[in-house]
This record gives C-alpha cells, sequence and structure tokens, in this order.
C-alpha cells in the first residue's frame, strides 16, 4: 500500500472512531508501529487529525483541552471541588469496594471519607496516601508513572483492574461532553479510566462545571453512563439532564 493510501485509510478509521491507537492501526493495516507513528506525525503536521500519546483523535471537537500542571490544578476551582468532593465522599457507604481515579477533586474526595469501613483501589500514589490516613484498606495498581497528573496508566493497570468488581466508582476528566462523552487528554490515561469505568455498579464522575461542554482528545465512557457530580450545570447542555447532581 502506497503511504498516501494507507494515511487515507487512517482518517477514515480516525473518522469514523474518533480516536484509535496505535496497535489497533498497526493490526488493521497490517504494518509496522514505526511507519504508523511517521504516518501520524505527517497528517499531524497537515492538521489532518490531532496526534496523541499512543494514538490520534479526530480534529474539530469543541475544545482539546490538555493537562496542565498538577500545581495548577489543585488550584483552579479550588472552592468548587472541595463541595464536590465532600458530596461525593457522603455516597460512600460501610462495605463499599470502591476505585478512586487520579485527579485534583478525587484527591480531596479521598480525604474526606474518614471513619467509613471501606476498601479502596486507586491508580494515584497521593491518593493512597489520603485514603491510609483516613482507615481505607487500599490497594495500588501497578505499572508506568505519568508525570504530569502522577497518574498510574499502561497496559499492566489496565491488567490489574481486570480482577476487581467494584461497587462505586469515582472519576476524574478533563471534559464532559453529551456527543463525545467523558475525555482525557492522554490515551494511555483513558484505557485505565474506561476498564476502571466498565468494572463499577455506579459511576460518579467529579467535574466542576468549566469542564461542561468541553472534549479532550480520548473518550474513556459516554456521558451517560455516569453521575454527573459538579457545581452547577445551569447554561450548559446537561442542565436539567437526570445524570446531573449538583452540589451546594
Amino acid at each position: 500500500m502506497l503511504a498516501e493510501e494507507r494515511m487515507n485509510e487512517i482518517l477514515a478509521i480516525v473518522g469514523d472512531r474518533g480516536t484509535v491507537t496505535v496497535q489497533e492501526l498497526t493490526r488493521i493495516l497490517d504494518t509496522s508501529e514505526s511507519t504508523i507513528r511517521r504516518d501520524l506525525t505527517e497528517l499531524h503536521r497537515r492538521g489532518s487529525l490531532v496526534k496523541v500519546h499512543g494514538g490520534a483523535a479526530a480534529v474539530g471537537l469543541k475544545s482539546m483541552t490538555k493537562d496542565p500542571s498538577l500545581s495548577l490544578r489543585q488550584e483552579l476551582h479550588r472552592e468548587e471541588k472541595e463541595k464536590i468532593a465532600a458530596r461525593a465522599a457522603r455516597l460512600v457507604e460501610p462495605g463499599d469496594f470502591i476505585y478512586v481515579d487520579a485527579g485534583t477533586t478525587t484527591e480531596l474526595f479521598a480525604g474526606r471519607i474518614r471513619g467509613r469501613d471501606v476498601v479502596c483501589v486507586t491508580n494515584a500514589i497521593s491518593h493512597a496516601r489520603e485514603l491510609m490516613k483516613q482507615g481505607a484498606r487500599v490497594f495500588l495498581l501497578g505499572g508506568e508513572l505519568k508525570a504530569v497528573t502522577e497518574a498510574i496508566v499502561g497496559a499492566e493497570a489496565v491488567e490489574c483492574l481486570k480482577k476487581y468488581n467494584f461497587t462505586k466508582g469515582f472519576f476524574g476528566a478533563n471534559g464532559v461532553d453529551r456527543e463525545r462523552g467523558m475525555t482525557t487528554p492522554d490515551l494511555t490515561e483513558a484505557l485505565v479510566k474506561a476498564e476502571a469505568f466498565r468494572r463499577c455498579k455506579e459511576r460518579y464522575v467529579l467535574v466542576d462545571s468549566s469542564k461542561l461542554g468541553q472534549i479532550s482528545g480520548v473518550t474513556f465512557g459516554e456521558a451517560d453512563e455516569g453521575i454527573i457530580l459538579t457545581a452547577s450545570a445551569a447554561g450548559t447542555e446537561f442542565e436539567g439532564r437526570e445524570n446531573i447532581m449538583e452540589v451546594e
């Protein structure tokens, strides 16, 4: 297959799926990873798609958000995040087996479940510390540590999750959109979120109101697959939706 033909095939796949991994493209197009990565680099240079870590995403999204530094994210919308975290903590009941996703709001949540007899699994080292301080029994996923978000990601983390069945899961997201769903910029982090999302009986997505209607590079869950905890959905596409839980 000629290079231009192969790149046209890649664009067709990305256009159909929204996001795709290098491994998927390698399998579908029966070519090497190095060739696929070169093609993605060239298509990104042309503006035909958005190259993300481990794959590619379609262009034309409302907002391709990126992960700012952890210290900056901890201060953004702090008051709102505190309220969301406090409300989420009240959803935890004795005997729950919960997943706590990496994120600044979920970290605040982890510090508020004191006095509850729960078992927790997390992919964030800082969250594990907070959960232990509250007296929870804590399991930490194995895998690669991502510097920007301090989240454990990658194939090993996904495999670790496959043995668990959680009563509740508490997730962070960079954007929540009715069409594109729950999104995050990094493919490796999205794969971990998606697997954890699937393994939860109840799913709660903790996002400040600035994330509503925003889209990041990779989808890890549909917009109606979980309860969205936020300060206010007024004036957004989520106003009046059944799966919105507004905090006071």
